[in-house]
Order: C-alpha cells, then structure tokens, then sequence
C-alpha cells in the first residue's frame, strides 16, 4: 500500500503556542507526516507567532475585532486557509468560537484540544473546576469541533491525577505535557487515515494501541 502523502495543516492561535511548538517538535523528530502551511492568529502580539517565525513557518495575522461580525472573520479565516492548501486545521490555543462558516467549509477537519476530559468541564478554567469539585482524576482530549462549546466527536484523551497540594497552576503544567504528547498523535491519526465517526463519537481504524 503507498503511503499516504503529509497533512497540509492550518494552525490557529491566539497566545503563547506551546502546542504549536509541540507539533512543530513532532515534525522535526519525524514522528508527524504533517506540512504547516499557515499558522494565523488573531491577536498581533502572540508568542507562537514568533515560535513559527524561528521555524520558517508562514504567518498572517487576523485581528477579529476588524470585522462586524464572527462569520465575517471566519471568512476571512477560509480564504486564508484554502489559499493555503490547508487539508486540516489545528486550534492550538485559539480563543474563538468558530461559526459554522468555518465547520461547514472544513467538515471533521477542525481539530481542538481542551485541558479536561471532556465532556467534563467544558468552556475556559476547565483545570479550576476540577479542582473545585475534588475530582481524583482529570486530563486533556482532543477532538473535532462542533457549533457546541467543546463539543465534538473526541480522537483521544489523557488521563492526569489530580494530587494532593495541587493548585491550578501546577495541576495545568502536568496536564499540558500530556496536551503536547498527544496533540501531534491525534494528527497523525488523521494523516493515517485512522479515524472513522460512529454515530457523535470517533473511534481508531486499525488502532495499534502505541502510546
């Protein structure tokens, strides 16, 4: 069987893209059969602009209070995106909802990643809630979005112990290493041709059982 070509991705953010930077790792250790096409953000001063800059990576910058409205900047979004080739695109720490402009022009193709096992504490301060409500375990899943807040059919999850002495800080240091481990195998599951819905939920084609 010929192997399949790379996934031409497309990466949103908005902050600091360590996420990104995990891909980007992924790439560079050959663990990840993946082209970055575009990293966009909407915000101008977001770190992981200059983590893509380091890496020869293509930019734009899509500040969303220009436009009157969320489809209006998601247009803008899939001009971008399919001037690029983007076959995928990944939400690493991209702070918008997305409309259905942007789900409908790339359907099962908008991955996320959310600090929790979802659907357990959906929507922002995801590591404060668990700790708030004394849960033992809690992680990270990754996941197609929806029109929902966090919703989505899931790829794959992580599961995190929740220690004794944890505040929300360290809780979400430990949570974000296992963000950073399988955000690129999620990828890379696509790329496979790996994944196949059954019914809202996403299951493994061929599921090895590796990390």
């Amino acid at each position: 069987m010929a192997e399949r070509a790379p996934v031409k991705l497309g990466v949103l953010i908005s902050g600091t893209g360590t996420n990104l930077q995990a891909i980007i790792d992924a790439l560079e250790r050959r663990e990840l059969r993946a082209e970055i096409r575009l990293v966009i953000s909407n915000r101008a001063g977001a770190q992981g602009l200059e983590r893509a800059h380091r890496h020869g990576i293509s930019t734009r910058v899509i500040e969303h209070r220009r436009f009157a409205s969320r489809e209006d900047f998601d247009r803008a979004l899939v001009e971008l995106l399919t001037e690029h080739g983007v076959e995928l695109v990944v939400c690493a720490g991209f702070m918008r909802l997305l409309s259905p402009v942007m789900l409908s022009a790339f359907p099962d193709r908008v991955m996320n990643i959310h600090p929790a096992l979802l659907p357990a504490f959906p929507g922002v301060h995801a590591q404060k809630a668990a700790l708030e409500h004394g849960v033992r375990f809690t992680g990270c899943t990754v996941f197609f979005r929806a029109r929902g807040v966090d919703d989505g059919p899931i790829i794959v999850q992580s599961v995190v112990p929740v220690m004794p002495g944890d505040d929300e800080e360290s809780l979400s240091e430990r949570i974000r290493a296992q963000e950073h481990r399988i955000y690129p195998w999620a990828i890379q599951l696509f790329q496979e041709g790996r994944l196949a819905i059954e019914g809202t939920h996403r299951a493994y084609r061929g599921f090895s059982g590796r990390r």
